[in-house]
C-alpha cells in the first residue's frame, strides 16, 4: 500500500464525531477476530478499535473503486476519507442484516458519483488496481487489450488504444460509468454491484448492456 493510502486510517478516524478512547476491558477485546457485522455493532457504541478494524478491512477496496472513478490519487484519498467519515458517522444506522462491504461501498460510490457530477473528469483507467500487490491481483482487476508476447510496436498501439477506451469510459453516464468500472475493473459480481449502486439487478444489467453498446459505438472506428 502507498505512504498516501496508508495515511488514512489517522485522518479518517480523527472526523468521527462518536468515536471515544475503549477502557481497559473493551481494549482487551481482539477485534481483528469479529466479523464485520460485530464490528459494526461495537463501532455504533463508540468503540474506536472497531473503527479502525474496519477501516484496516475496507481501505483498500474504497480506495482502489473511488481511483477507478476519478483517475487522480489525491483527490482519491480525500474523497476515500471523506466516505469513511460519512460512513462512520452514520454508523447507528447500518442495518446488521446487511453485508456492510456493500454498505460501505455504497457509500464510498454515491459520494464519488456527487463529485463527479459537479466535476467532470476526462479519464478512467483500465489498468489494474493501484492497491494490487501481485500479478495476479493486477491480472484480476485490468481490462485487457495486450497480448502477453506483444512487440514493442503491438506495446505502443495497445497503450494508444487504452487510452481511447479510457477516453471511452470516461464519455459515459456517471451510473454506466460505475458498472463499467465495478463489473470490468473492480470484477464484482451483478449481485454485489446491485446492492453497491442500490438498483435492482434487472437495471445494473440493462445499465451494463447499455454502457457496453455505447462504447462498442464510441469505439466502431476501431474496427473499420
Amino acid at each position: 500500500m502507498s505512504t498516501e493510502a496508508a495515511s488514512l486510517p489517522r485522518a479518517a478516524t480523527s472526523g468521527l464525531t462518536n468515536s471515544r478512547q475503549d477502557g481497559n476491558p473493551l481494549a482487551a477485546l481482539d477485534y481483528a477476530s469479529l466479523d464485520d457485522r460485530e464490528l459494526a455493532t461495537h463501532a455504533a457504541r463508540g468503540h474506536e478499535p472497531a473503527f479502525r478494524e474496519l477501516l484496516t478491512r475496507y481501505e483498500r477496496p474504497v480506495f482502489s473503486l473511488i481511483y477507478r472513478m476519478v483517475r487522480d490519487r489525491t483527490r482519491a484519498e480525500d474523497l476515500a476519507q471523506e466516505a469513511f467519515i460519512r460512513a462512520f458517522n452514520a454508523i447507528g444506522s447500518y442495518k446488521t442484516s446487511y453485508k456492510f462491504s456493500n454498505w460501505i461501498l455504497k457509500i464510498a460510490n454515491n459520494h464519488t458519483i456527487d463529485y463527479l457530477r459537479k466535476r467532470k473528469l476526462e479519464t478512467v483507467s483500465i489498468d489494474g488496481s493501484p492497491h494490487a500487490t501481485t500479478a495476479d491481483e493486477v491480472a484480476q482487476s485490468r481490462v485487457v487489450i495486450a497480448s502477453t508476447d506483444e512487440t514493442p510496436a503491438e506495446y505502443v498501439e495497445h497503450r494508444e488504444l487504452g487510452s481511447q477506451i479510457e477516453t471511452a469510459i470516461a464519455g459515459l453516464r456517471e451510473e454506466y460509468r460505475t458498472v463499467i468500472v465495478l463489473r470490468h475493473v473492480e470484477g464484482y459480481a451483478y449481485d454485489k454491484i446491485a446492492d453497491i449502486m442500490d438498483l435492482p439487478l434487472g437495471t445494473v444489467k440493462t445499465y451494463l448492456h447499455r454502457a457496453r453498446g455505447e462504447l462498442r459505438e464510441s469505439l466502431s472506428h476501431l474496427a473499420s
